[in-house]
């Protein structure tokens, strides 16, 4: 975020969101899925990983600026959440102390929110494991922080390369984390669905014998890469 330090440090009440239960449905076809019914894009990198797996996370994210060391912004995030919200958590330089635990879950889950996406640290593993609350982070770090330092909530925040913007739509699962802005989520329902029947038909295919160099007609690209078929004897095994 640009501009003065007063617009840096800032508190932005009830931005639009994205529909929750089509972000819910959204999330029911996977990360990887939608990820690359979307041109593989939105993808929050492979540093943000779950504390626990067999989780499938999808909700509206609630933004969080932090600086390093410093979870103050996050207590005034709890109060900006709704039913349906994920909290998406970064710092303005890299951190990696635990800034989350089970208390923070515990306000969190009381308003209904889904999970938590951080690129920090997070602690207290066993409890939120415990707790059925579902979180995805860059670091799981028994160091705690303070409560000093001024930052933002509910505006537009750099996570793995991407722009996350309050309301935005954010999944989680096995594979990774990944945002879908707002005004995207009936288009990508459609294209993971698209992405879906598809693959079921290659699926069925599979399942019948065929080959993907066949299905997919990588023969012919093989061909032009230069890629030739020779025997053993010719290779001279």
């Amino acid at each position: 975020m640009t501009g003065t330090p007063e617009s840096r440090t800032v508190v932005v009440t009830d931005p639009p969101r994205a529909d929750p239960e089509r972000v819910a449905t959204l999330a029911g076809y996977g990360v990887a899925t939608v990820h690359e019914a979307l041109g593989r894009t939105g993808y929050l990198g492979p540093g943000i990983r779950p504390t626990h797996h067999g989780y499938r996370l999808g909700g509206t994210a609630v933004t969080v600026l932090c600086r390093p060391g410093d979870n103050l912004m996050i207590h005034a995030a709890v109060e900006q959440c709704s039913p349906g919200d994920v909290l998406v958590v970064t710092t303005t330089s890299p951190s990696t102390d635990g800034a989350f635990g089970e208390l923070f879950a515990t306000a969190l889950q009381r308003r209904g929110v889904r999970g938590l996406i951080t690129t920090g640290g997070v602690r207290d593993i066993a409890d939120l494991h415990a707790m059925d609350f579902p979180v995805f982070s860059g670091a799981v770090s028994a160091q705690g922080t303070v409560k000093a330092t001024p930052g933002s909530v509910n505006v537009p925040v750099v996570v793995g390369g991407q722009i996350v913007r309050p309301g935005d739509a954010v999944l989680g699962d096995d594979d990774g984390t990944m945002v879908v802005p707002r005004p995207e989520v009936e288009h990508a329902l459609r294209a993971a669905q698209a992405r879906v029947d598809k693959e079921e038909a290659s699926r069925a295919a599979f399942r019948e014998g065929e080959l993907g160099l066949d299905r997919y007609g990588l023969r012919q690209t093989l061909a032009d890469l230069g890629v030739r078929y020779v025997s053993a004897e010719e290779y001279g095994l």
